[in-house]
């Protein structure tokens, strides 16, 4: 319904678990991307995939569909952790995961990931950190543990059957990751994502420049023209909109002003290591950011959480873990 055969630099299947899709249902939603838009020769395809939901066949037949990146939600390579994290797979899995990956031919893995869980030693993310190395992925995302109000965990917690999360060992595992990573030469692009060069991910990049994206399926996000739109997530009220060539109810239809754009777009680019170009910024909303925000900017570098640099301006190592004291300020008032 929106496609006008522009061209396509990413496509990107998650989250969910979308490796519980055939190799053939894959290649019919690729089949039908290519039928409607312009796919870059060097386009980056990537899938999602539970370790706990691969095996070589799958992997060498959903390979030959035209994915080119996996990303893997590996999580850790401690079953204990695992178990605590209720995901279906063990550490074995994972490892076997990759090997097979390898195997069909994947050269660009990325690994997702979690820190900072209740009873995580500084030794013992050491270790997972140790090993994630030694598995030499192009790619790692790691994510701070968070839990909703209703998580069984956090009412565990709140029971006192495992324990509390401890704010400073995550501050301090996050730093171990930043230091490790970077003597094995991964570059620490974005907050909470590495990359070993040439291997960033284009996708994600998208949404860190503020850039328009297309979100296909049930409950699928967009940003086009302005708006930001978020499908329905009742699958029946989905379909029967999509069997009437009607488009999906929108469960959210928020027009992005100019002040919101420009607010969204410093925080957006500010979790970049590279930062914000003041040229960039003139480019596209015909402003001086430093003038815009300079008390923002005056503040947060007295914090010794911003810095400025030639035409940059970009948080500081300890403004990367703290980086919410210094996004809030950048929302319109």
């Amino acid at each position: 319904m929106r496609a006008a055969r522009q061209k396509v630099h990413s496509i990107y299947l998650g989250g969910g678990t979308p490796s519980l899709l055939s190799p053939e249902q894959i290649h019919e939603i690729l089949s039908v991307v290519h039928s409607h838009f312009t796919l870059d020769e060097a386009a980056e395809v990537t899938l999602e995939a539970n370790p706990g939901t691969i095996d070589k066949q799958y992997l060498a037949a959903v390979k030959t569909t035209g994915i080119n990146r996996l990303s893997l939600g590996v999580q850790s390579l401690d079953d204990g952790e695992l178990a605590l994290l209720g995901r279906i797979h063990t550490a074995s899995q994972a490892r076997e995961a990759v090997r097979l990956a390898r195997n069909a031919g994947f050269t660009n893995l990325s690994f997702d990931l979690i820190y900072g869980l209740p009873g995580q030693t500084l030794a013992g993310w050491r270790k997972t950190l140790d090993e994630i190395i030694a598995l030499n992925p192009e790619h790692i995302s790691l994510y701070p543990l968070t839990l909703e109000d209703d998580a069984p965990m956090r009412l565990a917690i709140e029971k006192g059957e495992i324990q509390q999360i401890d704010p400073d060992l995550t501050a301090d595992q996050y730093e171990l990751a930043q230091d490790r990573l970077q003597e094995h030469g991964y570059s620490h692009y974005e907050i909470s994502n590495w990359a070993k060069q040439g291997y960033e991910c284009r996708h994600n990049l998208v949404y860190w420049h503020n850039l328009p994206y297309l979100g296909a399926g049930v409950a699928a996000h967009s940003y086009v023209d302005g708006h930001r739109l978020a499908n329905t997530a009742d699958l029946d009220s989905y379909l029967n909109a999509f069997s009437g060539n009607l488009p999906p109810a929108w469960e959210l239809d928020e027009e992005i002003g100019p002040e919101l754009q420009l607010s969204e777009t410093v925080i957006l680019g500010l979790r970049l290591s590279e930062g914000i170009g003041l040229d960039d910024i003139e480019r596209r909303f015909g402003i001086n950011l430093l003038r815009h925000y300079e008390q923002q900017i005056n503040e947060t570098a007295a914090s010794g959480l911003l810095e400025y640099s030639g035409q940059r301006i970009r948080l500081t190592r300890r403004g990367r873990f703290l980086g919410n004291e210094v996004f809030w300020r950048f929302l319109p008032g």
